[in-house]
């Protein structure tokens, strides 16, 4: 029997379902990619109205404090001068379960940071590890289908997690990330928190650099096994928002050390591996953390559902000396977080007191729509330009322009010598002691063995090979021990 064709929501065949249309090989993601735009689309509207990933989150108010010069790689004024604080917001969140689930999950944690900076506000939209699943934004919506509740049987199944995965080598090295011992975070406090992706920053000079966001943690780091979150969530199931509620409460604030890589744009080209590849880490041997400043927490929100489930953060949200990199993921987030919003929300969510900025005024052209409380009218034109002093455009950009080659199409990334799904996450095995390896292989086994598909099975077992054999036998010796019992 032929196979069915995959069409879009049209009916229009898809040719190429795992990579987004660029602007050359490597370049950024091209706005006529209807099928990508489609599916992201599709995507943010299948729920209300909760967020379809990231639902589960608390949040809390403070500050951050520049603490080392960084003016020779980015003209950002809220990282200009040592000394200076700019408030924030932060949220946390689990990924993949609904607004109910428990906190101590196996899960990574959405760690979203809103900077009300004076040139506007900047969102930082990472999570607490380095990596993710996918590089390419187009299998986004069918990786976070996987994860979720099967719409038959209304629970997850490990069936669709491992299938995926099977299909997903790239996925890994974040697997060897959420499967080992800093899978489940004892709390929001003693976790870090990653910008993940790549991003760009632009100083006086117009020199642009690609940086890597690293906030470490001050509280240390602290981890449940498997065995003590089901205690934890069973317990508590809102075990982590209880946490950071207390603890602010009782003036204990916790912090963050914000820490950045800085790649000179020339040498992205060059390097070893993909430097815009969302599933690899860069060695700190490479280019080594500098430090940047202090994040810390110290105000708990009135109320929750106005400041945490309300708050709105999206990647597109940019200052005058920073913006995005070719990274295809953050591309693909640029719109859909935002989309999100719109929806969820509605167009005026940038009104709402948790989003809208603090340290200036938002003043555009915008107007009129669901819940709008911008009542401009009487002298107040919107459109531009116009006669009557509106506001106007300043004709500088917010960082340097990205250069880009070829001709559009969907195109698989550039090949660098060091290219490969496998590498990183074997240099990951390899850094865990004994015990952390039996636990990694323990939480892999348990998952996997539930698979009943023998083929799904063997592809799963095929990666953990590639990253390291000793990875893969013993992988391969714990499902084959749960599956006979």
């Amino acid at each position: 029997m032929p196979k069915r064709v995959l069409t879009t929501e049209s009916g229009a065949p898809v040719a190429d379902n795992q990579n987004s249309a660029t602007a050359g090989s490597g370049g950024p993601l091209l706005l006529q990619d209807q099928h990508l735009l489609e599916k992201l689309a599709r995507f943010n509207r299948e729920r209300i109205p909760e967020r379809v990933v990231h639902a589960r989150g608390s949040g809390a108010y403070g500050y951050f404090e520049v603490t080392d010069d960084v003016t020779d790689y980015t003209y950002a004024d809220f990282l200009g001068t040592i000394g200076k604080r700019t408030e924030v917001f932060l949220r946390f969140s689990t990924v993949a379960d609904n607004l109910g689930g428990a906190d101590a999950v196996r899960d990574p944690r959405g760690f979203a940071v809103k900077f009300y900076t004076e040139e506007g506000n900047y969102d930082l939209v990472g999570n607490n590890t380095p990596v993710f699943f996918i590089k390419d934004p187009l299998k986004f919506p069918d990786f976070i289908h996987s994860q979720k509740r099967d719409p038959f049987t209304g629970k997850q199944e490990a069936e669709n997690v491992w299938d995926f995965w099977a299909h997903a080598p790239e996925a890994t090295h974040q697997i060897t990330w959420l499967m080992g011992d800093r899978g489940i975070p004892a709390s929001y406090r003693h976790m870090n928190g990653y910008g993940s992706h790549t991003y760009q920053w632009t100083n006086e000079a117009g020199e642009a650099f690609f940086v890597k966001y690293h906030f470490k943690t001050n509280q240390g780091i602290r981890c449940l096994s498997s065995e003590q979150a089901a205690e934890t969530a069973g317990k508590d199931p809102n075990s982590h928002q209880t946490d950071l509620l207390q603890a602010i409460e009782r003036g204990v604030n916790p912090s963050w050390t914000l820490y950045v890589q800085i790649m000179p744009a020339a040498e992205a080209a060059d390097y070893r591996f993909n430097p815009f590849d969302l599933t690899k880490v860069w060695p700190h041997k490479d280019y080594p953390l500098q430090r940047v400043g202090r994040l810390v927490l110290d105000r708990n929100p009135d109320n929750v559902f106005a400041e945490v489930e309300q708050a709105a953060f999206s990647p597109n949200n940019f200052v005058p000396g920073i913006g995005p990199s070719p990274d295809k993921m953050l591309q693909g987030r640029l719109f859909a977080y935002a989309d999100a919003h719109r929806y969820r929300l509605g167009v005026n969510h940038t009104q709402l007191p948790v989003n809208a900025p603090k340290a200036t005024t938002a003043d555009n052209y915008g107007r009129d729509g669901y819940m709008a409380t911008n009542a401009y009218g009487r002298d107040r034109k919107n459109y531009e330009p116009n006669s009557f002093d509106g506001p106007a455009e300043t004709g500088r950009a917010l960082s340097a322009p990205l250069a880009i080659s070829g001709y559009t199409g969907t195109h698989e990334a550039p090949a660098h010598t060091k290219d490969d799904d496998f590498f990183q996450a074997g240099e990951l095995y390899r850094l865990m002691s004994d015990d952390e390896k039996n636990r990694l292989v323990a939480n892999i086994a348990g998952g996997l063995s539930q698979v009943t598909r023998d083929d799904i099975v063997e592809k799963n077992l095929a990666h953990f090979h590639a990253a390291d054999p000793e990875y893969g036998k013993r992988v391969e010796e714990a499902v084959r021990a749960l599956r006979e019992d």
